[in-house]
C-alpha cells in the first residue's frame, strides 16, 4: 500500500514538471505571437514545446526518449485518425450548410486556390475541377506539412503525458485531465484574438475535450503516438483551411462556423460520447 502511494506521487510529481517546463517554454511563444506577430515561426515554435518539455522532463527523470511509443503501429488506427476528423468536420458544415447557417461554394476561394496552384487560365478548367484538385492536395500534402507542427504536440499530450495520467486515473479521468490542460495551454490566443470570448472559450473546451476522448483512445489502442499526430493534423487542415473556405458566411450566424462554432462542439461532443462509451466497453 506505502508502494503504490510512493509511485503514484512520484507520478504525479512527473506530471506537473512536465506542465510547469510546458508552462514555461509555452509563454515565451505566447507573448510573441500576441506582443509581437502571429507569425508561423512563432505558432510552429509553440507547438513544438510540448515535445520539448517531453524531452527535458524524460532527461530529468533520467529516463530515454525511446521510452516513447514511436512504432509506426496497426495501419487500421492510422486510416481511421484519417477518416474520423474528416467525417465530423464534413457533418459539422453539411449541417451548417443544411440549416443556413452559412452557403456552401465560395467562389473566391476557390479563384485563390486556382491562383496558388497556378490553375487559373489553364485549358478548360472549370471551378469544380480546381476545387477537387485543391481540396486532394488540400488532404494529402497539406495534412503531412501539417504533420510537422501537430508532431511537436503530440509527442507532449499523447506521446507522453496521457500515459504518466493513465498510471493514476482511468480512462475518463485521462481525457478530461489531458483535455482540460490541453485547451486551456490555447487560452491565451482565445482570449487575445477571440470576439466573443465567452461563447469562443466555452465552444473551444467541448470540442477539445471531446477530441481527447477520441485520440485517447486511439492513442491506448494503437500504442502509438502517430494515430494522434495524424487525426490532430487532418482535423487542422479539414476545419482550418478546406471546409471555412468553402463556406460563404451569412450575417449573425458566424458564432456557429469554424472551430470555435457551436455546431463543430455539438457534433465533436457527439463523437467523444460514443468514443468515451466504446472505452468504457472495452474496459481500455
Amino acid at each position: 500500500m506505502q508502494e503504490n502511494l510512493t509511485e503514484q506521487k512520484k507520478t504525479w510529481n512527473t506530471i506537473f514538471l512536465f506542465l510547469a517546463i510546458v508552462t514555461i517554454l509555452s509563454s515565451l511563444f505566447h507573448y510573441a505571437i500576441v506582443n509581437l506577430y502571429p507569425s508561423r515561426i512563432y505558432i510552429g515554435g509553440l507547438m513544438w514545446c510540448p515535445a520539448m518539455a517531453t524531452i527535458i522532463t524524460l532527461k530529468l527523470i533520467k529516463r530515454p526518449i525511446t521510452s516513447l511509443n514511436w512504432n509506426w503501429g496497426n495501419w487500421k488506427y492510422i486510416r481511421l485518425s484519417y477518416f474520423i476528423p474528416a467525417l465530423y468536420g464534413l457533418i459539422t458544415y453539411i449541417l451548417i450548410w443544411v440549416f443556413g447557417f452559412g452557403s456552401l461554394t465560395n467562389g473566391n476561394a476557390i479563384t485563390d486556390w486556382g491562383k496558388e496552384l497556378g490553375l487559373i487560365g489553364i485549358g478548360t478548367l472549370n471551378p469544380t475541377l480546381i476545387a477537387i484538385i485543391a481540396i486532394i492536395l488540400l488532404g494529402t500534402i497539406e495534412v503531412i506539412r501539417a504533420a510537422a507542427t501537430t508532431l511537436g504536440e503530440e509527442i507532449g499530450w499523447r506521446g507522453f503525458f496521457i500515459y504518466e495520467l493513465r498510471k493514476v486515473l482511468s480512462f475518463t479521468g485521462v481525457s478530461i485531465f489531458s483535455g482540460i490542460i490541453w485547451a486551456t495551454w490555447h487560452w491565451p490566443l482565445i482570449v487575445y484574438y477571440g470576439e466573443n470570448v465567452i461563447l469562443e472559450l466555452t465552444t473551444f473546451y467541448v470540442v477539445i475535450v471531446s477530441m481527447s476522448f477520441i485520440m485517447t483512445y486511439y492513442t491506448f489502442k494503437s500504442k502509438s503516438l502517430w494515430p494522434a499526430v495524424i487525426f490532430h493534423a487532418v482535423s487542422n487542415v479539414y476545419i482550418q483551411k478546406i471546409l471555412p473556405e468553402l463556406t460563404i458566411k451569412n450575417e449573425g450566424t458566424e458564432h456557429w462556423l469554424g472551430e470555435n462554432g457551436i455546431m463543430f462542439a455539438i457534433v465533436t461532443c457527439i463523437f467523444g460520447i460514443y468514443f468515451w462509451r466504446k472505452a468504457i466497453k472495452e474496459k481500455l
